[in-house]
């Protein structure tokens, strides 16, 4: 075969109206930029001549603005699936213009080669280097990308130069069989690799090459503050205490990290705790903050599905690749994700809550409820599976006009069958042996900003019928009187 280059608007212009088009990447890393935004501008076109055109969006997880943005923008999108972060297209998933399903990111894949989500038109893939019997080599991200190479009709390819071919060997990838086939999948510690470096597809279904030079569209993260710094330090504290009491063995074991500013501010604390050993990390998200532990030692390996970190320090890794490249890998979503690998290794997971009850339950993507944030994303798949699974939230949000701890979450993500800890810069709340009583009175007491600590007491104190005690009439009041007034601190229990 000879490969055949094209152009962004030649590429677009495969791509037909009603199509269902998985795309590389996982957050904007290794996501396409060119290709996705030439087919947002031909929406807008289609869309001034009277025609409909609307794609069905499958990713990783959340994209650059070159994809989601575009695309949202243009009215592009009828339907979007597994998590997003753009806010334009949230103003379209809220709106009703685009539907949208909330999946579980270890499950994505699996569901498309079952079938359940219809046939994949196109995949398109940012790789670094191509070869024209189909050996792809991936760039920053992973996610669902063989998958969905795999079972499109056809394959366009961003072939982008601002990611080097000597990464080659950085991805493992590795697809299970599915049932009744599929068997254990062999990873035992977070550094095995157990796939190919190259994603191997038909190249007879490549349509065309597009040439780019593009940098990933992820931004730096606001430097710790107050809180942030406290709920990391509470972090640190609270495994070093486990460490100490032989709860967490003494060569300690790997910690899978949500990602955003919590997080990297939790890793921080971690790797500036003297007491926490080197660790390794089996997570999806490798942030900025990973590849500064990894420099210092404090972190041995990373294993993820995408090196989610800023542009220039991502050049550095690159210059310093003979340093770093047997210390990653990037693996897809459904093998950095998966529970049966997270169980095995004994996870210590560390996700981000939006909201939570003085049960323990988690709400990570609804405000107030009925709007979407940005999806489940893979907390639910390391939560449930996890060694210690750990949530954390500032216990106040909007300048204290939000408390973060609720007497119920308006929509429940996490149940507290699944949540062991709760940490907020007050403090750390551990529910493991706890009946929910016990675990709301630990919350109260521990997690909750001082301005609603009273407020959440009465509560408790007047609901006392049953196991888990709710006042059905008052458990969303906090709620409605912010919807009403802005300030939940003017809450009355009535």
């Amino acid at each position: 075969m000879s490969l055949k280059f094209i152009t962004a608007e030649e590429a677009a212009s495969y791509v037909k109206n009603g199509d269902q088009v998985g795309f590389s990447g996982f957050t904007p890393a290794g996501a396409p930029k060119v290709v996705s935004k030439a087919i947002a501008e031909k929406a807008v076109k289609e869309h001034e001549a009277g025609r409909e055109f609307q794609i069905g969006v499958f990713t990783g997880a959340s994209t650059g603005d070159a994809l989601d943005g575009e695309l949202a923008r243009a009215n592009a999108v009828s339907f979007r699936t597994p998590y997003q972060s753009n806010k334009d297209l949230r103003i379209n998933l809220n709106s009703g213009k685009t539907a949208y399903v909330d999946m579980h990111l270890s499950n994505l894949a699996q569901e498309l080669r079952y079938g359940f989500l219809g046939k994949m038109d196109f995949a398109i893939l940012e790789v670094a280097d191509v070869t024209e019997d189909g050996e792809l080599i991936l760039t920053s991200g992973v996610g669902i990308s063989p998958t969905i190479a795999h079972l499109a009709d056809k394959i366009i390819i961003e072939l982008n130069s601002n990611h080097p071919k000597f990464i080659k060997g950085l991805h493992d990838i590795y697809e299970p069989l599915d049932p009744p086939y599929r068997r254990e999948i062999p990873v035992y510690s977070p550094s095995d690799r157990i796939g190919s470096p190259v994603l191997k597809v038909n190249p007879a279904k490549i349509v065309g090459i597009v040439e780019t030079n593009k940098p990933d569209q992820t931004g730096g993260f606001t430097p710790a503050d107050e809180v942030t710094t406290a709920v990391g330090e509470n972090v640190a504290a609270f495994l070093v205490k486990e460490l100490k009491a032989g709860r967490i063995p003494a060569s300690f074991l790997p910690i899978q990290s949500g990602v955003g500013n919590i997080a990297n501010a939790v890793l921080g604390a971690l790797g500036r705790d003297s007491a926490v050993p080197p660790f390794t990390m089996y997570t999806e998200v490798i942030q900025d903050s990973v590849i500064g532990l990894l420099r210092s030692g404090d972190i041995k390996f990373a294993s993820g599905c995408s090196l989610s970190i800023s542009p220039a320090l991502l050049d550095d890794v690159y210059k310093n690749w003979e340093f770093f490249k047997d210390k990653l890998v990037l693996r897809p979503q459904e093998i950095s994700n998966n529970p049966e690998v997270a169980r095995r290794l004994g996870l210590i997971t560390i996700n981000t809550a939006l909201e939570v009850d003085i049960f323990g339950n988690v709400n990570s993507t609804h405000v107030l409820g009925t709007k979407m944030m940005n999806g489940i994303g893979g907390s639910g798949d390391f939560t449930r599976n996890a060694y210690i699974s750990i949530f954390t939230t500032p216990s106040i949000a909007k300048c204290g006009k939000i408390s973060s701890i609720v007497p119920m979450v308006s929509h429940l993500d996490h149940s507290e069958h699944s949540v062991k800890v709760l940490i907020t810069e007050q403090g750390v709340a551990d529910f493991r042996g706890k009946s929910p009583i016990q675990r709301a009175e630990a919350i109260i007491e521990n997690c909750v900003h001082p301005d609603y600590k009273e407020m959440l007491w009465d509560y408790l104190k007047m609901s006392k019928c049953g196991h888990t005690p709710h006042s059905l009439n008052m458990s969303n009041a906090m709620h409605l009187e912010f919807t009403r007034s802005g300030d939940m601190h003017h809450t009355k229990w009535e």
